[in-house]
């Protein structure tokens, strides 16, 4: 009797989810083309809500054996490593080796059954978002300098959905979605057995709507910068529960204590220091659920306590008529972004090239990570841009540097997330719905 029900509700579910799906199809789609929704000026249509959401998601399906993603005419791609756990993000260590946090949300305790969490956990789990998390690194190493690892190792692991990572003085600092821990790090070690230190806490559950938390270094040494996402889409779960949430949070490593760095910034990841100005940049996941054309994400310098926003407003002075009640004094001083990355594409990671192995039309400029939508008609993302830039400012629009992350017949065969650059110059990325390591170099 069991089985039966749940074969019954599985194909109520899906039949619903298909009328749902050829429903919002006939009436939400895009109507700027993707084009238009980057830059410095993106267009931005009036908002366009819809009684359901527009649910677009690509199904995940493993790369076939001997296919790859696209390079871009004049560039090359490998797998650098494969067979890992859902991998998240990347960073290169001094002596060469790359870290790669294998990971993914925390499980949630249990707040009850709701129509709306059901069907976007089945949604999430065809876009191979369900997986458990590894709360794994693993080092990878290149001995023979071909550009493919010979060496997997578990590098550290019983972490936390590990994320963000940051090495100085001899500690390896991991932002787990809770907390910021460290751990002893000597040059060339494979493993690290250590006990975690804690830093600094971190706001995690029981929400935790946006779990990854990046870190990066300050110039100085003193300091870390962590990445906090908001706990909902617009404030929908109360702004009690946002405390510390869409931010850019400051923590001094000496005192331990954390401040306020800056604001309204819904879900930041990929946080990177501009080689021409010393900015820290970072890009940004905006808002759902208002059309396929808004709103786009974007990566900006980010400045010490400014405000970008969120929830009250995006784009500057554009207000999002579902914040209630809103917030004038704060709208009035939002901070518009720097560069439109694209509606819905999902832009994650962020990396400036500061390597000579493109060419000097890739120096200084910013690679980006774009995860791909599941909120747009037709879909954005699941693509590796470049956008240049000149004297410190994005100079012209993005380049398609990685593509082909979707099938033929529209299946997700990966999904690129975290970028970073190889002691060698090359571009890294990380693919956690293929589970690989891309490395992208010149082509021969």
């Amino acid at each position: 009797m069991k089985n039966l029900f749940g074969f019954v509700l599985g194909l109520v579910t899906l039949t619903l989810m298909a009328g749902c799906a050829v429903l919002l199809r006939s009436q939400e789609q895009a109507t700027v083309a993707i084009e238009d929704g980057y830059g410095p000026n993106p267009k931005l249509p009036p908002p366009n809500p819809t009684w359901l959401p527009t649910v677009n998601i690509a199904k995940a399906d493993p790369w076939p054996e001997g296919t790859k993603p696209t390079a871009a005419a004049g560039l090359a791609v490998n797998e650098f490593a494969g067979d890992l756990d859902h991998p998240r993000w990347l960073h290169v260590l001094p002596n060469g080796d790359i870290l790669v946090a294998e990971s993914n949300k925390p499980p949630k305790p249990d707040q009850g059954f709701s129509i709306r969490g059901w069907v976007m956990g089945l949604m999430q789990g065809q876009a191979g978002a369900e997986v458990p998390s590894a709360n794994r690194i693993t080092l990878l190493r290149d001995r023979d300098g071909d550009g493919v690892a010979e060496v997997h190792s578990a590098f550290l692991e019983g972490l936390n959905s590990p994320f963000g990572m940051a090495l100085l003085d001899g500690k390896l600092y991991v932002a787990n979605t809770d907390a910021i821990v460290a751990f002893p790090y000597q040059d060339g070690t494979t493993q690290i057995k250590a006990p975690a230190e804690k830093i600094a806490d971190l706001p995690g559950g029981p929400i935790n709507h946006h779990w990854t938390k990046d870190i990066i270094a300050s110039k100085d040494r003193s300091k870390l910068f962590a990445t906090v996402g908001s706990n909902s889409n617009v404030g929908e779960n109360g702004m009690e529960n946002e405390k510390n949430r869409a931010v850019v949070l400051e923590i001094d490593l000496q005192t331990r204590r954390t401040r306020l760095f800056a604001s309204g910034l819904r879900n930041p990841n990929g946080l990177s220091w501009n080689p021409e100005t010393g900015d820290l940049w970072v890009a940004v996941n905006e808002r759902d659920e208002i059309g396929s054309d808004l709103v786009p994400d974007y990566m900006t310098s980010v400045k010490g306590g400014g405000f970008y926003g969120w929830p009250y407003s995006y784009y500057g002075q554009h207000i999002d008529e579902r914040v209630q009640p809103q917030k004038p004094e704060l709208v009035a001083r939002a901070i518009v972004p720097d560069y439109a990355l694209g509606p819905h594409t999902a832009s994650l990671g962020l990396t400036f090239n500061e390597a000579d192995l493109f060419g000097p039309g890739f120096r200084n400029g910013a690679f980006i990570g774009q995860h791909g939508s599941w909120n747009r008609v037709p879909r954005s993302g699941y693509k590796v841009i470049f956008v240049p830039f000149d004297r410190g400012k994005p100079s012209g629009p993005p380049q398609d540097i990685l593509t082909g992350f979707l099938s033929s017949d529209d299946k997700a065969y990966g999904r690129p997330v975290g970028v970073a650059i190889d002691r060698q110059g090359a571009l890294l990325v990380a693919d956690d719905v293929g589970n690989k390591v891309w490395r992208v170099s010149p082509s021969r």
